[in-house]
């Protein structure tokens, strides 16, 4: 492996790829390099002398600026450097496309076709409760339910889509755990669905079925708690009801293009943008030759970046929809009195990540090259092939459930520290870093690590690709093997 990567031949920093000690010299183009201090694996080596307040070039853009003069040689991180940005901007749109390397090719996965069209990549059996006060009687209906038909096939899994909300919620916080909860009934990743609520709570069950508009009335039943003398008794027989409207369910060929996949990081590293994310672009881009759909969200890291998504808006409409995205979710930020470009976790700062720019560049690098063809709200579901932008923050629980409810039946989650969760949908670990998948093999699903040790790009690509088929046939990822499944819903006003 080399001892260093320079990403962009515009760049004024190179990464390190492995940990480099003081005094190491380094030589690139003919120059050479004492090195100041110690480098850490993945952080960023200054090319040449800054003067303060100097641009600091990665992936050929800068991602900030220097708060002191810097050497040649000098390590190049948050005690030496800080973010240009700052505010609400205005945009302008000034489309750039490129041809989309790939073409389409007949590729197909097995999955579950539904009465509605979508198909799904799980067939799973869920209780969905309205509030989160019935989660344990849902969960001892589901014990019930298993110890009388024992083998629960042709489900794959059955679970509750745990939460803590539901009631004593106002304005667009009842609107979004309506709604993300809604998506997730119609979800084609279950086979049938039992939706449980209380009684007495303001996301009752009588609304929340209003709220579905079509579905399908064998495989999505309804119960409220108080309205019966034994709500477990009654939640067994509709559960049983709806077992036996799967009992005929299988997988049957389905084109690549009915895949929905969404792209997340989480955990960053040095290593992101070089390896994992742009996997994942690739991918993007793939899947887009294939009349596929992909999915990018985590707001706060576009931000420093988002004019690379607003000028591949396939036309000005979507571009005005990518400016209200960006703009909107800065306004949350000053309305909250919080700073708008301070994102990166003490997590991400250790990795190599040192501002908001450095961690945007290489986050929105899973887009790819591909044309934007929709943005969407948070809550709102996938109704255009291709590349779509979703508003979402960027944590990771409630980003990857937006996803899920987004229609995505999978995601993907490139990360360089690593992280053992899941959410309803599954949810693929992508290492940025080899050193990360051997020490975490019950976490990380695929390695990403290899871009820099000489595996050529197309030859990885084409492993993921066959991989990603793998799973939407059914094979398991860590967190499922290992139940990790939750749900986080967005939450911005007041609670009663």
């Amino acid at each position: 492996m080399e001892e260093f990567l320079r990403i962009n031949d515009k760049d004024n920093v190179v990464i390190a790829l492995k940990e480099l000690k003081k005094g190491t010299s380094i030589h690139l183009e003919g120059q050479n390099l004492e090195l100041k201090s110690d480098i850490p694996r993945g952080h960023k080596i200054a090319l040449a002398d800054m003067e303060e307040g100097s641009d600091i070039l990665k992936y050929g853009f800068p991602i900030g600026h220097t708060k002191t003069a810097v050497q040649a040689g000098d390590w190049v991180h948050t005690h030496n450097t800080k973010t240009n940005l700052d505010g609400v901007q205005d945009y302008h749109y000034e489309p750039k496309f490129v041809d989309n390397p790939y073409s389409l090719e007949e590729r197909t996965f097995k999955g579950f076709r539904r009465k509605d069209g979508n198909v799904g990549i799980r067939n799973e059996l869920w209780i969905v409760p309205t509030v989160g006060c019935v989660n344990g009687i849902a969960e001892q209906i589901i014990k019930i339910f298993q110890s009388e038909v024992g083998d629960i096939a042709p489900f794959d899994n059955i679970q509750v889509l745990n939460h803590n909300y539901g009631c004593s919620q106002l304005g667009d916080d009842h609107v979004n755990t309506r709604t993300i909860l809604g998506n997730a009934v119609k979800h084609p990743n279950a086979g049938g669905v039992l939706v449980l609520g209380l009684g007495c709570e303001n996301n009752s069950v009588n609304e929340f079925r209003e709220s579905l508009g079509d579905f399908d009335e064998e495989r999505i039943k309804f119960l409220t708690s108080q309205d019966v003398s034994n709500e477990m008794e009654e939640g067994v027989k509709l559960l049983h009801e709806i077992y036996q409207s799967a009992k005929d369910d299988h997988r049957e060929e389905v084109p690549l293009s009915e895949l929905k996949i969404g792209l997340k990081c989480g955990g960053s590293d040095g290593f992101s943008g070089i390896t994992a994310n742009p996997l994942l672009g690739r991918l993007s881009d793939y899947l887009a030759a294939q009349n596929g759909t992909t999915v990018l969200t985590e707001v706060p890291e576009m931000f420093g970046a988002e004019t690379l998504l607003m000028e591949r808006a396939q036309n000005k409409e979507v571009f005005h929809k990518t400016v209200e995205l960006i703009n909107d979710f800065k306004q949350y930020f000053i309305e909250h009195k919080q700073p708008i470009y301070e994102n990166p976790s003490p997590g991400n700062k250790d990795g190599g990540i040192t501002t908001l720019e450095d961690k945007s560049l290489g986050c929105t690098q899973k887009a790819g090259t591909s044309i934007v063809t929709d943005v969407l709200k948070y809550g709102e579901r996938l109704t255009t092939k291709g590349l779509n932008l979703l508003s979402s923050p960027g944590n990771d629980l409630v980003a990857s459930t937006a996803l899920g409810a987004a229609g995505c039946q999978m995601v993907l989650f490139t990360t360089g520290r690593g992280t053992p969760f899941g959410s309803f949908v599954p949810t693929m670990k992508i290492s940025t870093n080899s050193q990360l998948y051997e020490n975490k093999k019950h976490w990380i699903d695929f390695n990403a690590g290899g871009l820099v040790e000489g595996q050529p790009a197309e030859e990885l690509l084409e492993n993921f690709i066959e991989y990603i088929i793998q799973v939407a046939n059914g094979e398991w990822l860590n967190h499922e093997k290992n139940n990790f499944r939750e749900i986080a819903i967005f939450k911005s006003g007041v609670t009663l």
